[in-house]
C-alpha cells in the first residue's frame, strides 16, 4: 500500500466508511459499494477542460468498467446542483459526489496548495483510487493527467479478481 494513505486505513486495509450526497438525489456510502470493484476519481472542478475530458473518458469506457464488475464515481468540491448540470450536459452514466466541506478529500489526502494566476489556492489534486469488491484499496494514482488515464485505470481493474 502506498505510504501516503497508511494512516487512513484500518487493520484490514479498508478505508473508514463515509457518505456523501450524490447526483440523482441519492447518498453514496463507501460500505454500500461493496460487492463490486470501485473507482473513485477526484477532480478539481465541473465544466473545466481537463475535468470534462476526464469525465468523458470514464463515460466512454463505462460499459467496459461495468463488464469488469466495477462502479465508477467522481468526487469534487462542487455542489450537487453543479454536478447535476455537468452530468446532464455530458450524459455521464455514473454518480458524481459532492464534497463541499472537503471531508472526504482530506481523508484521501487530495487537497493540495496550487498556484493559480500567481497566487496559492487550495484545490483538489486529480487522483484516482481503486478498491476491490471487499473494499480494500488496490491501487492509487496521484497528480494524474486527464488524457488516457481512464483507460489506464480500466486496464488495472481488469486484472483484479
Amino acid at each position: 500500500m502506498a505510504p501516503s494513505l497508511l494512516g487512513l486505513f484500518m487493520s484490514d486495509n479498508t478505508v473508514s466508511d463515509f457518505s456523501l450526497p450524490a447526483t440523482g438525489n441519492r447518498t453514496f456510502t463507501l460500505s454500500g459499494a461493496r460487492g463490486k470493484h470501485l473507482v473513485i476519481y477526484f477532480y478539481p472542478k465541473d465544466n473545466t477542460p481537463g475535468c470534462t475530458s476526464q469525465a468523458q473518458q470514464f463515460r466512454d469506457l463505462y460499459e467496459s468498467f461495468k463488464k469488469a464488475n466495477c462502479e465508477v464515481v467522481g468526487i469534487s468540491r462542487d455542489s450537487i446542483r453543479s454536478h447535476e448540470i455537468f452530468k446532464a450536459k455530458f450524459t455521464l452514466p455514473f454518480a458524481l459526489l459532492s464534497d463541499t466541506d472537503e471531508t472526504v478529500s482530506e481523508l484521501f489526502g487530495v487537497i493540495k496548495l496550487k498556484k493559480m494566476y500567481g497566487k496559492q489556492v487550495r484545490g483538489i489534486e486529480r487522483s484516482t483510487f481503486v478498491f476491490d469488491k471487499d473494499g480494500v484499496l488496490r491501487r492509487e494514482w496521484r497528480g494524474v493527467k486527464a488524457d488516457g488515464h481512464a483507460h489506464e485505470v480500466l486496464e488495472f481493474v481488469t486484472t483484479i479478481n
